[in-house]
């Protein structure tokens, strides 16, 4: 039999044949996929092949293969730096919802997200959340976020899960997709999915105001069927996006904006940091590429993580 993951609980999967037959399902051994070291060698959106076993009146699965993926969302484990953790895989677009405080989302983790985004070919959309509730010095800084990303190619929208601003534009953009959603813990997710689809109900909490972070609602990242001719992938907030996988060469590669560029550098394998005649450093001299970009870059370039919090409170 064959079905879709709807669910992953480290143990025990949800899976979902096209027939609308639910079963849960173990893994039996070790799987190794290709060589990748992943906590989770089963994602939510992996298709797999699997047979099933009754016992004790109980009618369960046994996921024998996984199907080969058109992509997935990776990053380092938390705990494990040597480990990956597949968040989700076979995705159509990825939203992810940003907020300027309360908490804070910064231009390093955006940029990490999107070049991971890029790496796997998954289409990327920000979604810019909580805009009912910024003054209007905010609402320039985020006027002038969205304006950086949209002119390197990227869709940006300006939503209120709270009140529903331009929340229909976004469920246009889901339907005959896999979307997925993500963000760090407190950025509206779940409430933003609750008003695109009601009955879901998923769990909300509210920001700690000790370190001006979301609590976890989700636990684990699970996919829902949609009454409008969608499926969403719902995931935990994440703290931090360790790139993996990544030579220095390709990571130029994965910035539209420096991609488009490099043919102009004097030297094929330029890494636009102290070559001669690099055509992405005299571009980012002229104020044509974002000094934030290029930062975000030289640190992925130097394997650092992203230093904007000392403290490991979500995960």
């Amino acid at each position: 039999m064959t079905g879709t993951v709807y669910k992953s609980t480290g143990s025990w999967y949800t899976v979902k044949t096209d027939e609308g037959a639910v079963y849960e399902c173990r893994i039996k051994g070790k799987f190794r996929i290709k060589g990748i070291k992943s906590t989770n060698p089963v994602s939510v959106g992996d298709i797999v092949d699997f047979k099933l076993e009754t016992k004790n009146d109980r009618e369960t699965g046994v996921i024998e293969n996984i199907r080969e993926r058109r992509n997935y969302i990776i990053r380092k484990s938390v705990n494990l730096s040597k480990q990956t953790h597949i968040i989700a895989s076979n995705i159509d677009v990825v939203f992810l919802l940003i907020t300027l405080n309360n908490p804070p989302t910064f231009t390093a983790f955006i940029d990490r997200f999107l070049v991971t985004a890029e790496a796997y070919d998954i289409k990327a959309i920000l979604l810019f959340n909580k805009i009912d509730t910024y003054n209007e010095e905010e609402l320039l800084e985020i006027k002038y976020l969205a304006a950086l990303y949209r002119e390197i190619g990227y869709e940006c929208i300006g939503i209120s899960a709270k009140n529903g601003k331009n929340v229909d534009k976004v469920k246009e953009l889901m339907k005959g997709k896999v979307s997925m959603f993500s963000g760090h813990s407190g950025v509206g997710k779940s409430t933003l999915v609750n008003l695109i689809e009601p009955n879901l109900s998923l769990k909300t909490a509210e920001i700690s105001d000790q370190h001006q972070q979301g609590q976890h609602t989700t636990t684990f990242a699970e996919m829902y069927d949609l009454s409008f001719d969608a499926k969403i992938i719902d995931t935990p907030g994440i703290k931090g996006f360790g790139i993996v996988d990544m030579d220095k060469e390709e990571v130029g590669d994965y910035f539209p904006e420096f991609f488009e560029l490099k043919q102009q550098c004097k030297f094929n394998n330029c890494l636009h940091i102290n070559e001669p005649k690099c055509a992405v450093k005299e571009a980012l001299e002229n104020g044509e590429v974002a000094w934030s970009r290029y930062k975000s870059y030289l640190q992925i370039l130097e394997g650092e993580d992203e230093h904007y919090r000392k403290n490991n409170y979500d995960e």
